[in-house]
This record gives C-alpha cells, structure tokens and sequence, in this order.
C-alpha cells in the first residue's frame, strides 16, 4: 500500500512540480500570477507584452502619462515563450490593445534562426491573439538594432519588412518602426541609448521608442 502511495504521490505532486520548473521563465510568470492576485489588475488597459527591453522599461507609466498600462516583459523572451505563455499573460487581462516587443531574442537563441520562421512564430501568435481577442488592436515594435547583435542585422530587416507587410493587410493593427531612429549617422546602432551590454537601452533609447510608440496607443 505504500508502495501505491509514494507512487501516487509523485504523480500528483512531484512530477508536475518538475514539469513547471522545467519550462522557461516559469518563475516569473508564476509572480505576475502572484501580483495580480495581490493586486487586481486595472481593467482594460494597454498590454505591453514581450522580451526584456519591456521587462527593463520599469518606468513605463510614467512615459506615458494619461494611459493605463500593464507591463508583462519577461526574461529574455522569445516569441515560442509569448506563445507558450499567452494563456496566462496576455487573454486573462482582456486589454483594450496589446504592444508587444518580441523577436530579437529568436536570433540570438540559435544562428540557425531565419527572418522567416520568425514570421512565421509571430504570424502564430497574431493568430492565437485574433482567435481570443478578435476586436483588439495589435501594434507590434519592430526588432531593434542592437550593436551586440549587429551580425544578424540583414534577418532582423527582412523579419521585420515581413511583419509589416503582413500588418499593413490586417484590421487594427499598427507596426512601429524603432529601427531607423536608433541608428547613428554612420548607419549603426547609436552606442549612446544603450547601457554597457549593448543590448539594453538607457532612458535615451526609450525616449525614442516612446515618441514612435504613443500616436500608436488608444487613450
């Protein structure tokens, strides 16, 4: 008997404990279930949703003066993870429009990575989001020029010119394009809106990407 008992033990409680802490960014989604059952979330607001240049964007509200936000960047995010996530980040706030900024980290996970495929990742979370919230409007942020990932530049421009077309054909869509406002006069990535890793921005960068994302959001 206890043999079954140990047996059933591990399957209610053991093994679905390892299967969670197997999944990326697990923890974290796990703490904005935790805030917000602490704190209910405002109700229809803008969602900005995706990789760490959200998550580091700490200060959003204030960038945005008069607009409710809710802010669910995680980790280093890919689109796969805002995919695999969507059920417990993006439909349970039922938001009057979602930002998302995800992308870029699909290069660097993998050399293999094609402007392509992620097309084709992010026309299937356009579609997961249609699906459930078909009345919401979309703006996606185009994939930065970061100077740490420079080599992939030509994929990043062919993913985003994909992305845009595919937009420019949908209802309630918006594409904002950050990149050609990020780079320097050399046609590189300006060195001076990015903090020390050369990935992230500092407040200068999201000036920027404020200015070309507000006459995209819904007051």
């Amino acid at each position: 008997m206890k043999y079954y008992t140990r047996i059933l033990f591990f399957f209610l409680f053991i093994l679905p404990a390892a299967l969670t802490d197997a999944q990326p960014f697990a923890g974290e989604i796990e703490a904005f279930k935790k805030l917000d059952a602490e704190h209910s979330p405002p109700e229809h607001a803008i969602l900005f949703v995706g990789s760490s240049s959200f998550r580091m964007w700490k200060d959003v509200n204030a960038y945005f003066e008069g607009y409710t936000i809710i802010n669910r960047g995680f980790g280093g995010s890919s689109l796969p993870d805002l995919i695999r996530y969507e059920n417990d980040i993006i439909f349970p706030y039922a938001p009057r429009q979602i930002v998302i900024y995800c992308g870029e980290n699909d290069f660097g996970a993998s050399d293999t990575v094609t402007a392509g495929l992620v097309f084709q990742r992010f026309r299937q979370l356009f579609t997961d989001i249609r699906q459930h919230l078909p009345a919401v409007p979309i703006v996606f942020v185009s994939i930065k020029p970061s100077p740490s990932r420079w080599q992939w530049k030509d994929r990043m421009i062919e993913a985003n010119t994909l992305i845009r077309k595919f937009l420019k054909k949908k209802r309630r869509t918006s594409f904002v394009n950050v990149w050609n406002s990020m780079l320097g006069p050399d046609g590189k990535p300006d060195p001076s809106i990015f903090i020390g890793d050369n990935l992230h921005m500092n407040a200068k960068g999201y000036a920027i990407w404020k200015k070309q994302i507000q006459p995209h959001l819904l007051k």
